[in-house]
């Protein structure tokens, strides 16, 4: 009987077997593959092909070719193609969309494993503007050493637009940003807020006054950093406001480019506290203006995805940011 019955089961199983085998085969030929949701993420964001490239380290057309065999797996169109442009159909918005959340979700899961397997925090991914990163970080890093020596933390200086679109990746697992950082997925702790000064040449006409009030500004000259840069939108900004010249054919790739400039003479430009009292900064060869009646400031802010796997450290570490930044801005200069 036993016989029987172990025949009668294993004849029973094999047509499972077989409906499974034969199912989870069309179900993977019809299912997108991780890279290829990462591609269609990138094209969602960039909105060019060459750059989505580019951002995921592959070749344009092997990125093209890839986004087709997506649109075949799924057997819809996800992207509009034509000579000048490049746009998500409707439910190609949607797709990148929920792809946006899987990718970061299986980042993630990488981050959780790590943790359980390393038994620490492991290296984190920290992106950091350059309008703020040399000035502070040394400071912020010794102290984190101190408290947590097993943390890793590995700094990456970037344009603040393009490091908000890596976080929400799952490229950076945190980032500090002047403000606004626009992303939904993201959690944002506004941490400090840091005054902004006008400086000049020491002879600059500007600088010989003994009052500046901001009537005086109009029509002076001011250099600035490169538009992608929060701060040249900033400073853009206060040149409508009081009618200032924003010299566009002289674009400053640093502080210390704006810095140097300024000390020739060439224009004004506006420098964070920050920078100003710091050694690798500082304010040789330039004079501070204090404008009576405007203390421009900028705001400055961490950012992590929400939900996170390192959450709880993500806090400790903007909470020693806020710290070392405040303690700096409230010393004597």
């Amino acid at each position: 009987m036993a016989g029987i019955a172990d025949l009668a089961i294993a004849s029973y199983a094999m047509p499972i077997r077989e409906y499974w085998s034969k199912s989870g085969a069309a179900l993977s030929r019809r299912m997108p593959t991780l890279r290829q949701l990462e591609y269609l993420v990138a094209l969602a964001d960039l909105r060019h092909f060459g750059r989505a490239a580019q951002a995921t380290h592959v070749s344009q057309p092997s990125l093209s070719q890839q986004l087709r065999a997506l649109e075949q797996r799924l057997g819809v169109q996800l992207v509009e193609r034509n000579q000048s442009t490049v746009e998500l159909t409707p439910i190609g918005r949607d797709i990148a969309e929920r792809a946006r959340k899987i990718i970061v979700e299986v980042e993630d899961i990488r981050e959780v494993a790590r943790l359980a397997e390393q038994g620490k925090a492991g290296t984190i991914r920290f992106g950091v503007t350059p309008t703020l990163g040399p000035y502070l970080m040394s400071d912020v890093i010794s102290a984190l050493h101190r408290e947590q020596p097993g943390l890793r933390i590995y700094i990456r200086e970037g344009i603040p637009d393009e490091q908000a679109l890596e976080l929400s990746r799952g490229q950076l697992d945190m980032l500090l940003s002047p403000l606004p950082i626009a992303d939904d997925n993201l959690t944002i702790e506004p941490l400090f807020r840091e005054r902004l000064y006008l400086v000049a040449a020491p002879d600059h006409p500007l600088a010989q006054a003994p009052k500046l009030r901001k009537a005086d500004l109009r029509g002076a000259q001011i250099l600035s950093l490169h538009s992608t840069h929060h701060l040249h939108r900033q400073v853009a900004g206060f040149c409508v406001e009081l009618g200032m010249l924003l010299l566009r054919d002289y674009e400053g790739t640093s502080l210390d480019s704006l810095h140097q400039m300024a000390a020739t003479g060439l224009a004004l430009t506006i420098l964070p506290d920050l920078y100003l009292r710091s050694e690798v900064g500082g304010s040789t060869g330039v004079k501070i203006l204090d404008v009576e009646d405007w203390q421009p400031t900028r705001s400055i802010a961490a950012a992590w995805r929400t939900g996170a796997a390192y959450e709880e450290i993500f806090r400790k570490i903007a909470d020693c940011v806020s710290i070392e930044a405040r303690s700096v801005i409230a010393s004597k200069r």
